[in-house]
């Protein structure tokens, strides 16, 4: 059995790849849909050496199947945004502590702790539905960060306009996350000039307004609050863990997720490093579904494990974060 709390303190490359292994060997023993997909793959425990050689499972088997490694009841099962008629995503989560310490743990790594920020969620979206993870995780933030002037905002646009306003002239650090098309809302009805406020963009505009590239999408952000960089978020229904851009839509990874590129015409194949590709995402917290997963989104990966999101394969559903068409 794998140590859970290995998985959030790794400290070099040797551990996350000894650990990754470890975790396929558990997760083919134990998690029917994987093993079937590696056997039809002809991929035993004993072909695999390196990370490389991992199958990775493809997201849409979220849709149709329970990805579950683990006999424990189900606590939660996060879905999907979906489009009116489309199949959405279940991920069903039996230890909803694993969850927490990954977004927990994922933001401190690139912001600090949470208590030192006021935290505002923008996800119209998303609070008009349930079983978003996302709300989940920007919900307990809120929480965690204990201050009074933390919460939600749906329609409420002038009271957070305010909102954004005062905490500024108070000189109070802010974290104001929301999707895509409602920061643009914001910005499109009132001005802003703040100088202690991060904006992390969710990505996607959820069928509300027109896909922009990112580049004008955070240029768009940049003028509209007066800031010098917009963040991101990448994540998604089918992970536990988040990778976070502070500018340019660079992303990193915490030291217990990685990206790789898959050759666009050829799905089992995985470039080593420095290339455009599939997106496949090692998610070690997803030890209790599947930690391998070949998403839908394309990306540019570079040589030091940073990587950035292009876009999206053809005739892929439109759902969930960060599909800006670069």
């Amino acid at each position: 059995m794998v140590d859970i709390n290995h998985i959030f303190n790794l400290n070099t490359q040797k551990e996350f790849e000894d650990l990754a292994l470890q975790i396929f060997k558990f997760q083919f023993e134990n998690n029917n849909i994987y093993r079937s997909f590696c056997d039809l793959l002809y991929k035993h425990p004993s072909d695999i050496k390196r990370i490389q050689d991992i199958p990775f499972l493809p997201i849409e088997f979220f849709k149709t199947r329970d990805i579950l490694s683990s006999k424990a009841p189900i606590k939660i099962t996060f879905t999907s945004s979906g489009t009116t008629g489309s199949i959405t995503s279940k991920h069903h989560i039996t230890d909803l502590d694993i969850y927490s310490q990954s977004f927990t743990k994922g933001f401190e790594y690139f912001y600090g702790d949470v208590k030192n920020y006021v935290v505002l969620g923008l996800l119209p979206s998303y609070l008009e539905r349930t079983g978003s993870s996302l709300t989940y995780m920007v919900d307990a933030m809120i929480k965690a960060s204990k201050h009074p002037e933390s919460g939600f905002y749906l329609d409420n646009i002038e009271e957070l306009k305010n909102h954004l306003i005062t905490l500024n002239a108070q000189g109070k650090k802010v974290l104001l996350i929301g999707v895509s098309f409602a920061l643009l809302d914001l910005v499109e009805t009132y001005k802003f000039n703040l100088k202690y406020t991060i904006i992390m963009e969710t990505g996607g505009m959820k069928g509300r307004r027109k896909e922009l590239i990112r580049a004008e999408l955070h240029q768009r952000l940049k003028d509209g609050f007066g800031v010098k960089h917009i963040h991101s978020e990448y994540g998604m229904t089918e992970l536990l863990s988040q990778a976070y851009s502070k500018g340019d839509g660079i992303f990193n990874c915490p030291p217990w997720m990685r990206v790789l590129t898959r050759d666009t015409e050829d799905a089992l194949s995985v470039h080593d490093s420095g290339k455009s590709g599939g997106i496949n995402v090692i998610d070690l917290a997803n030890i209790n579904s599947c930690a391998f997963i070949a998403t839908q989104d394309m990306g540019r990966l570079y040589n030091n494990g940073d990587f950035e999101v292009i876009g999206r394969f053809d005739n892929s559903d439109i759902r969930g974060c960060n599909l800006m068409i670069l």
